[in-house]
């Protein structure tokens, strides 16, 4: 909602500074940081800085220290000063006076409450601004409890504001009633101060010297003072219900569960380990763990030494996106029955290349969830197993909104479809596993505790359904049984698997079974409708010629064909099944318009364009050349090479591919097997394509990501694209694996 003084303040600002500090701001009354940076710019060129930033820095606060030491109604600077003040005021929903250049009594009693609210009304009595007050006046900390804040949250915020505000590098923090990462950092801060850490050697840190103070400051019922509020507090911004205070019996029962919640020992007392866990999220890291996750193969020797540590479960991968990187990190044959030979059980975790927001959307979800489960049967998990998924990056709230959520539930839609054999865990920061779970996509939670310093982890308790706390990685046994791992904490929550089916080996594809069609042809009509593509096509500009059902039949109906040339070039039939399908799926009367063109130009002569991407699998005449070319040299067919740069060679292979779906189909793996050479003489990206290994039946997920981008070209189109196509390879690669598998006995 628009606040009329704001958009004054944001006129002020143009108006006064714009031109002199290299920016302007939309005039819309609403509170943002542009117009917090322009305010923060202002009062930098008002203090004479030359440098200016949109940060509120060091240099910043020393100026104004040094000019002013603190600003009140007999030590104002001059009037625009005086209305930046008052500018900051109303942006942070306080009465600024006007913004007449006046510090006036409403300022001045503004000026008051803001202090009271961040706590400082003790340290900073009365009216006047202070250098540190100034700083947090200029940002978009509130200072009043917000959207459900808690106020137990908001007493320890002010508190630690009014108790250190007045060292070197403590700032004020918010009180807004929510922890955060700021929160989490001033907490450690002010352990540090109160083990007698000088300015500029506390950090914020939770290093050796910090640990070691914290063992000599265990805490039992009667412990009072500023440690005892330090340790209330910790426990208050971990949600656990507690007076903020004295330590009490009645903290005493609050730190039992904590500790039991947590899977440390319960003792009652605020020991090293409690503080550990509450003040940084990896907790005390000489904690061993009863699971453990890796990407090493485990051996008897190795299932040995592990046993020895105290590992009952073992997190493996069921897939490794790369062919040559880690080359232990998915589960290997044999090692799962090497697993439950030695009485040990694994829980299955699954991670590609989603390293950032843009790795994850519903379609990739659709895709990873279907894969997921192609894996698990494939590796002899039975149903009933917990699959992790991994979020194995800095996900920032709204990119949890964004992009993660959506993300999980393609991961539950799939996994639905797919009969519901196997449950949901999701792997990530605290703050993922938690609303991940809350939105109800995942059972169990996998914390990436390690990685304290993510903002996801930072401020951020322990979520409720944690199955399994990572927090150090370790290096356990000797000689053969010698092994590094990343030490798991165990709730109990998930205890994996400890026996397996017999794992599907990889068999060549064979001849589709009719009994299945009706499943396929349902499971590929949910997930295009999933990603927006009606079952008859759609209407208006984005029609489709043809339905869901007319593509299905057709790629279906070259079955027999498709088969062979799979057997052929030890290639997944899926991937001939998806290129093709996902073609004939998207044309359209642009396509068919354009393809009219090129007709018109090879018969009558008129017209510029001479060739298009045509018939079902939308190949153009150069790219088809090419591919049969390139198949003939290797032997792959027979034929006569023919010259892409001729209109006649064009026009030729351009009508085989448009008129006859057979031949269609039959070019398709052609291009598979150019694409895996780098597609030479294909117009690839200025750096070239990489040539990828010979291609085989057990290709990486990350290998057929290539083989199925590489199809449509390169860039970010094709890239989105063959991420969505991934869904559809996982759903014909599901049916043509059972079909293997029957065929096999």
């Amino acid at each position: 909602m628009a606040d009329e003084m704001v958009r004054q303040a944001q006129v002020f600002v143009n108006r006064v500074y714009g031109s002199r500090i290299g920016m302007t701001v939309e005039e819309n009354g609403q509170t943002g940081w542009n117009t917090m940076y322009a305010l923060t710019r202002a009062l930098q060129y008002e203090l004479g800085i030359t440098a200016l930033s949109n940060s509120f820095g060091p240099a910043t606060l020393a100026a104004l220290a040094s000019k002013y030491g603190k600003i009140d109604a007999s030590n104002v600077p001059s009037a625009d000063f005086c209305r930046i003040l008052q500018s900051a005021l109303y942006c942070k929903g306080y009465d600024g006076g006007g913004i007449d250049g006046t510090y006036s009594s409403r300022v001045q009693q503004s000026v008051a409450q803001l202090n009271s609210d961040m706590g400082l009304g003790t340290v900073y009595p009365g009216s006047a601004l202070w250098p540190k007050v100034v700083k947090g006046l200029l940002n978009m900390d509130a200072y009043v409890t917000v959207s459900g804040g808690s106020g137990a949250v908001r007493s320890v915020q002010q508190w630690l504001n009014g108790q250190y505000i007045l060292r070197s590098d403590f700032y004020a923090i918010p009180c807004d009633g929510h922890h955060s990462r700021d929160v989490a950092k001033s907490l450690l801060f002010a352990v540090q101060y109160e083990l007698g850490m000088a300015d500029g050697v506390a950090n914020g840190v939770f290093g050796p010297g910090t640990q070691s103070g914290l063992k000599s400051h265990t805490l039992t019922v009667g412990s009072s003072g500023n440690w005892a509020r330090l340790f209330t507090g910790a426990m208050i911004l971990n949600q656990r219900s507690v007076a903020f205070g004295d330590f009490t019996s009645a903290v005493a029962t609050a730190v039992q569960s904590f500790q039991s919640f947590a899977k440390l020992p319960v003792s009652g007392t605020g020991d090293f380990s409690t503080w550990a866990s509450l003040l940084v999220s990896y907790g005390d890291q000489n904690r061993s763990g009863e699971a453990c996750d890796g990407v090493t193969k485990i051996t008897d020797a190795r299932a040995a030494a592990l046993k020895a540590a105290g590992v009952k479960y073992i997190g493996r991968y069921l897939t490794n996106p790369s062919s040559t990187s880690l080359p232990e990190k998915a589960i290997q044959p044999g090692e799962l029955a090497t697993i439950a030979a030695n009485g040990l059980r694994c829980f299955p975790i699954y991670q590609t290349y989603g390293r950032d927001a843009s790795g994850f959307t519903y379609a990739a979800g659709r895709a990873a969830g279907q894969a997921a489960a192609n894996a698990a049967l494939d590796h002899g998990f039975k149903p009933g197993t917990r699959i992790f998924f991994a979020v194995d990056f800095d996900a920032l709230d709204h990119e949890v909104t964004s992009n993660v959520l959506p993300h999980f539930k393609g991961i539950v839609d799939a996994l639905e479809v797919d009969g519901g054999r196997f449950a949901i865990g999701v792997y990530g920061p605290r703050n993922v596993c938690t609303r991940v779970g809350e939105a109800g996509h995942s059972t169990a939670s996998f914390v990436s505790d390690m990685s304290s310093g993510f903002s996801g982890n930072f401020g951020y308790p322990l979520p409720a359904d944690w199955a399994y706390d990572q927090i150090v990685t370790r290096n356990v046994g000797s000689g053969a049984g010698a092994i590094e791992i990343d030490v798991d904490v165990a709730s109990g929550r998930d205890t994996g698997q400890g026996s397996f089916d017999a794992p599907r080996p990889p068999l060549p594809d064979v001849g589709f079974d009719g009994g299945f069609l009706n499943a396929l042809h349902d499971d590929l009509s949910r997930y295009m409708r999933s990603i927006g593509f009606d079952d008859d096509g759609g209407s208006g500009t984005d029609a489709r010629l043809f339905t869901h059902t007319q593509c299905f039949e057709t790629i279906m109906a070259h079955d027999a064909q498709t088969t062979q040339l799979s057997r052929a070039y030890a290639m997944r039939k899926a991937l001939i099944q998806t290129s093709a399908y996902w073609e004939m799926r998207h044309y359209d009367l642009l396509d068919q318009a354009v393809d009219h063109q090129v007709a018109a130009y090879h018969l009558t002569g008129i017209g510029l364009v001479k060739d298009s991407s045509t018939g079902i699998a939308q190949i153009s005449g150069n790219v088809g050349i090419r591919a049969w070319n390139y198949g003939i040299a290797q032997g792959f067919v027979t034929g006569t090479p023919t010259d892409p740069s001729k209109d006649g060679d064009i026009w030729e292979m351009w009508q085989k591919i448009n008129k006859d779906n057979a031949f269609s189909m039959r070019t398709v793996p052609l291009i598979h097997l150019w694409g895996v050479v780098g597609k030479p003489g294909g117009g690839n990206p200025p750096s070239g394509e990489t040539v990828l290994r010979p291609m085989s039946l057990d290709y990486t997920e990350g290998e057929i990501f290539e083989i199925i981008r590489r199809y449509q070209g390169w860039g970010t189109q094709a890239e989105t694209d063959a991420g969505k196509r991934m869904g559809l390879y996982h759903i014909f690669e599901k049916y043509n694996n059972l079909v293997r598998q029957l065929a096999a006995g």
